[in-house]
C-alpha cells in the first residue's frame, strides 16, 4: 500500500484572478528571529509591522531556507532551493540562464519589477538582477554588507554596490539607501502594475547603527552589540513604515498585496568576525531572538527556518492569523495566480498558490514542506502535524520526528515510539528528494 504522505506531493491549489490586476512588495528582512518582533514578544519596538500584523494577515508557520541564497532561490523560483543545488550562501551564480523567474513571469504579463537591497545570487555584475527579469536593480550584489562602506566580506566580491549592475560609490546608512532607492521608484510609478522586491540587509552582522536609532533603544537593553542589533531592527521596522507611506502617496496601496517575512531564523555569530574591510564594528555575539523555538540560522529545526511574515492588502485581507504551514516557495505560484500568468510549460513548482485560504478562508490542501540545509547535511520534511528530520552522519543517517503540533518547539524525539510514522516520512522525503539538482546552473 502505497504511503498517504506520497499523494501530497503534487498537490496545490487554484487561485481566481482578483477584481483588478493587483501590484506586489515584498519585503525581506535577513537574519531576524522569530522573536525578534514585537508582535512576537520582542523587546525592541516595531510599531510598523505590529500594525501590519494587527491589520493584516500573520502567517504563524511560515517556513524559508535555514540561509540566505537559498530562500532568496524559492522565492525567485517557486521551487526548492535544492533544486538548483543552492544549499549555502553563493557567490557564484544560483540560477540556469532561461529560469523563469518571478520577475520574469510578472514581466510577460505586463508588469514593471525592481528590486532595492541583497541579491546574493551571483555575485558578478555579469550574473545579477537586471538578467533575471528585473528592470531595475540596486544594492548589494553580494550578501550583507557594511553599513557604511557598503562593502562585502574581503575578497574578490568586496566592491558589490551596484545600480542596475554598474559598480557606485555612496555615503549613508545601507538600510537608508535601499529604503530611499525602493520609494523613490514607487514614487515614480505609472499606471502599469509593478513588482518591487526590497530584499534588506537588516539585521545582518556587521550591525554598526546611526547615534539617531542608539538613542532610541529602550534603557533595559544593555550591551554594545544588542543595543545594535534593537537599534538595527527598529531602524528596519521605520523603513518598512516608509515604504507603506510611499504607497499611500502614490495612490498605489489599496490596488498593492503587501508581504514581510525574513530570510532565515536570527543570528548568535559574532559580530565583528573579521571577515569584512572596516574592523570598528561592536564585538560580541548576535542576539538573534527565535525563542521558543529550537537553534538559530544555519539550522533545519524550527529556529532556523520558522520566521515572522505578514500579508497585508487594505480591503482584500481581513485581519486573521493563517496557522497552516506556508514556505517561501508559496509566493511565486501567488503572486503568478493573481497577475493571471500562466506558464507555457510545467515549473516544477514546489510552493502552492496561497490566496484561497488567506482571502477566502479555503481549507488549506494536505501538503508536505520539504527542507534542505547547507551542504545537503540535513533534511526535513513538514507532513501535518508531523515533521522529519534527517541528519547525515559520517555516511549514515540519524533521523528525529517531532509532532509539531505539540511540540513546536522540538524537545520530544518520537523516532523510536512511532516507527511506523517515520517510515511513511522517511519514504515521502526520499521520493521529495529525487528532484534535487535537477536544475543545476551548470550551462
Amino acid at each position: 500500500m502505497k504511503s498517504p504522505i506520497l499523494g501530497l506531493l503534487l498537490a496545490s491549489a487554484f487561485s481566481p484572478l482578483a477584481a483588478a490586476t493587483p501590484n506586489f512588495v515584498f519585503i525581506m528582512a535577513d537574519d531576524l528571529g522569530w522573536a525578534d518582533v514585537a508582535f512576537h514578544g520582542g523587546n525592541a519596538p516595531t510599531p510598523h509591522l505590529d500594525k501590519l500584523a494587527a491589520e493584516g494577515v500573520e502567517l504563524t508557520q511560515h517556513y524559508v531556507a535555514p540561509v540566505c541564497s537559498p530562500t532568496r532561490t524559492g522565492l525567485l523560483t517557486g521551487r526548492c532551493w535544492s533544486r538548483f543545488g543552492v544549499t549555502n550562501p553563493t557567490n557564484s551564480r544560483a540560477l540556469p540562464w532561461d529560469t523563469v523567474t518571478l520577475p520574469r513571469a510578472l514581466k510577460t504579463v505586463g508588469y514593471d519589477t525592481a528590486i532595492t537591497g541583497k541579491w546574493h545570487l551571483g555575485s558578478k555584475s555579469e550574473w545579477g538582477p537586471n538578467h533575471y527579469g528585473f528592470d531595475h536593480s540596486y544594492g548589494s550584489l553580494a550578501g550583507g554588507v557594511g553599513p557604511y562602506d557598503h562593502a562585502y566580506k574581503k575578497g574578490e566580491f568586496s566592491v558589490t554596490w551596484h545600480r542596475n549592475e554598474k559598480l557606485i560609490t555612496e555615503t549613508g546608512h545601507v538600510t537608508d539607501l535601499i529604503t530611499n532607492e525602493a520609494c523613490l521608484w514607487l514614487e515614480q510609478r505609472s499606471d502599469k502594475p509593478f513588482f518591487l522586491y526590497v530584499p534588506f540587509t537588516a539585521v545582518h552582522l556587521p550591525l554598526k547603527e546611526p547615534q539617531e536609532w542608539l538613542d532610541k533603544v529602550p534603557a533595559g537593553i544593555t550591551g554594545d552589540v544588542p543595543r545594535h542589533y534593537a537599534a538595527s531592527i527598529m531602524h528596519l521596522d521605520d523603513c518598512v513604515g516608509r515604504i507603506v507611506a510611499a504607497l499611500e502617496k502614490a495612490g498605489k496601496r489599496e490596488s498593492t498585496l503587501l508581504v514581510f517575512t525574513s530570510d532565515n531564523g536570527g543570528s548568535w555569530a559574532e559580530n565583528n568576525d573579521k571577515k569584512y574591510p572596516a574592523d570598528d564594528y561592536p564585538a560580541g555575539k548576535l542576539p538573534g531572538n527565535n525563542k521558543p523555538l529550537r537553534d538559530q540560522k544555519g539550522s533545519i529545526y524550527e529556529g532556523g527556518t520558522r520566521v515572522p511574515c505578514i500579508a497585508s492588502w487594505p480591503g482584500k485581507l481581513k485581519a486573521a492569523r493563517h496557522d497552516a504551514p506556508a514556505q517561501i516557495t508559496d509566493w511565486m505560484p501567488t503572486f503568478c495566480g493573481l497577475a493571471g500568468f500562466k506558464p507555457e510549460k510545467d515549473l516544477k513548482w514546489d510552493g502552492i498558490d496561497l490566496w484561497p485560504q488567506l482571502a477566502q478562508g479555503a481549507a488549506p490542501p494536505q501538503r508536505v514542506i520539504y527542507t534542505v540545509a547547507p551542504g545537503f547535511r540535513s533534511r526535513s520534511l513538514r507532513a501535518g502535524d508531523f515533521k522529519l528530520v534527517l541528519h547525515a552522519k559520517s555516511g549514515a543517517e540519524k533521523a528525529e520526528l517531532y509532532d509539531i503540533a505539540k511540540d513546536p518547539n522540538e524537545t520530544t524525539d518520537l523516532a523510536e515510539p512511532m516507527p511506523a510514522k517515520l517510515a511513511e516520512l522517511r519514504a515521502a522525503l526520499n521520493a521529495f528528494a529525487k528532484a534535487d539538482k535537477d536544475a543545476v546552473a551548470n550551462d
